[in-house]
């Protein structure tokens, strides 16, 4: 029980940033494929100077995102400190480009003007995604505070192989050495 906390949190979390990556890689695409033939006057299209950047970065997010839920779904499987590492960053990493978004979500709010319905969805799912994604962050580096919460960043078992092999050659007597 006390090696399910964290997953059975993780998990459903894991599930609902991902569904949210794939909404956002497909409005965000949508969206530039549209502004960049110069179709602006579509409906849910037009936006104002930040709209192009924030595009971008919300297709980058999006598919970041994307392939780090990949990568902790592979961590929720297995739930074990290898494979938290590379959960963790890809995490992180995909939480800094989701801020990024988040920003020039800001500043198109900001800045006003007509934007469709689309673009108002885009901005809503990469307002959410940063928070919820922020969250995640923090769940998969609770291990650091108790391992109740997950395989944790110790392990008492690591590097004590080799030490404790008692087959092992010892030092001085290998292949090559002059006794």
């Amino acid at each position: 029980m006390a090696q399910t906390v964290g997953r059975n949190v993780a998990a459903p979390l894991l599930f609902l940033n991902f569904s949210m990556y794939v909404i956002v890689v497909g409005f965000a695409s949508w969206n530039l494929n549209k502004f960049v033939n110069g179709q602006t006057n579509f409906p849910g299209v037009a936006g104002n100077g930040a709209t192009l950047y924030f595009l971008i970065f919300s297709i980058l997010a999006g598919v970041v995102g994307v392939a780090s839920k990949l990568l902790g779904a592979n961590h929720v499987r297995a739930w074990r400190s290898d494979t938290l590492a590379a959960t963790a960053s890809s995490a992180v990493v995909a939480w800094a480009i989701t801020a990024l978004a988040f920003g020039f979500a800001c500043k198109e709010i900001d800045v006003g003007g007509h934007r469709g319905w689309r673009l108002k969805v885009l901005e809503a799912f990469i307002i959410t995604l940063t928070f919820t994604q922020f969250l995640y962050v923090l769940l998969l580096h609770a291990g650091l505070i108790s391992s109740k919460y997950g395989p944790g960043y110790r392990d008492p078992d690591y590097g004590a192989g080799a030490a404790a092999d008692p087959a092992a050659p010892k030092a001085g007597g290998g292949v090559g050495s002059r006794v």
